[in-house]
């Protein structure tokens, strides 16, 4: 699972590092490429095979150290993008200042930490002796600039949450209480801090509450950034099943129309086996067979039109399509066209889907009297 989940952070690292690649003067691009290379770096630091490989070869401790600095730019990667999306020209200015922010608590924390014996910092958050000073200000220094970022990044992300209208805020809002509840977890476990190093203790069952709330906390963070793109992913496939779909339904009437007048089938872009599945392919297919489908019509419809008949547009798609089956075999002996171009299959609503509708209605008719 872990491997997996190593291979998905990586391949989001990849996919960021190219966008930041294809734009790099966008501000807000850089920050998200750096916010997520710096998450995933921590990921495999923190992992058991990351942390053993670290520690055995600079000391015990170390690959602690670089998880939680790699976790504050994190966090300050994260902010800057805000800045750089909502602060306009006072955003390099104020991130110049996270910068030295940052920089310091790191500096302060690594000082800790490289002054303590190994063994000392070798102890997970539950199990390390707070009444050590620089190990109490190492986890509480990290914890109360986690909480400060990321407080600063939920409220952001609620104001324009404010702003956004769905399902980009339900996405939005989901981050912002993913933000907020990561930040009043960070502040819980400096409190934490502050009483075991005055000598009280904290019930383990009280920090493991905490540490599930951090999870369940970033689990929704995770899912509010990736609830709108989700979101749209499913929309849009759903529309790519539902046009290839419609595109074979308007097969039949296709192949009818095409066989009497070959020159309107129009050139394809590419006859590909992977233009026939990748999403512009399918939709560029489907529209092109919808344009072919009306030129056969209206080239056809002189055929359909009889002295003394009813409305063309009045008649059901089952009679229509026997009038078109009829009219095709008269175009192949080579009859001229009787009369004069008429509309053919026209729907009431003035509306794409509803002429698409249309055409299948009179597709399908033609299938069932093949």
């Amino acid at each position: 699972m872990s491997e997996i989940l190593l291979l998905i952070i990586a391949a989001a690292v990849v996919w960021r590092l190219y966008l930041w690649s294809r734009a790099p003067h966008d501000a807000p691009t850089r920050s998200v490429a750096l916010c997520l290379l710096s998450a995933g770096l921590s990921y495999p630091v923190a992992m058991p095979g990351g942390t053993t490989g670290i520690d055995t070869v600079a000391g015990h401790g170390t690959a602690k150290l670089i998880q939680n600095v790699l976790l504050l730019l994190t966090v300050y990667f994260l902010m800057c993008f805000y800045l750089y999306s909502a602060d306009g020209p006072a955003a390099r200015r104020r991130a110049r200042w996270e910068a030295v922010v940052v920089s310091v608590v790191a500096v302060a924390i690594s000082l800790a930490a490289v002054t303590v014996p190994h063994r000392e910092f070798a102890g997970s958050f539950s199990t390390a002796d707070m009444s050590i000073p620089q190990i109490a200000f190492f986890y509480a220094g990290a914890g109360l600039y986690l909480m400060y970022a990321l407080g600063a990044a939920g409220r952001w992300t609620a104001r324009y949450a404010r702003m956004s209208g769905r399902p980009h805020a339900t996405g939005l809002w989901m981050t912002a209480i993913g933000l907020g509840a990561m930040a009043v977890a960070c502040a819980v476990r400096a409190v934490f801090v502050a009483v075991r190093w005055s000598g009280g203790t904290v019930p383990d069952r009280l920090m493991a509450g905490v540490a599930f709330w951090l999870v369940v906390s970033i689990l929704l963070f995770v899912a509010g950034i990736t609830y709108s793109a989700a979101r749209s992913r499913i929309t849009a496939t759903r529309l790519w099943l539902r046009r290839r779909r419609d595109h074979r339904r308007l097969t039949p009437l296709w192949q009818l129309l095409t066989e009497v007048y070959p020159e309107n089938e129009l050139r394809p872009a590419s006859r590909g086996l992977w233009d026939r599945w990748r999403a512009r392919g399918v939709h560029r297919r489907y529209h092109r067979r919808i344009v072919e489908c009306r030129d056969g019509l209206v080239d056809i419809s002189p055929y359909l039109v009889n002295d003394g008949d009813p409305d063309l547009l009045r008649l059901e798609p089952a009679e229509l399509a026997r009038r078109l089956r009829r009219a095709a075999a008269t175009i192949q002996q080579g009859s001229p066209a009787p009369g004069q171009a008429v509309p053919l299959a026209v729907p009431p609503e003035d509306d794409r889907d509803a002429d698409v509708r249309q055409l299948i209605a009179v597709s399908q008719a033609l299938r069932l009297t093949a």
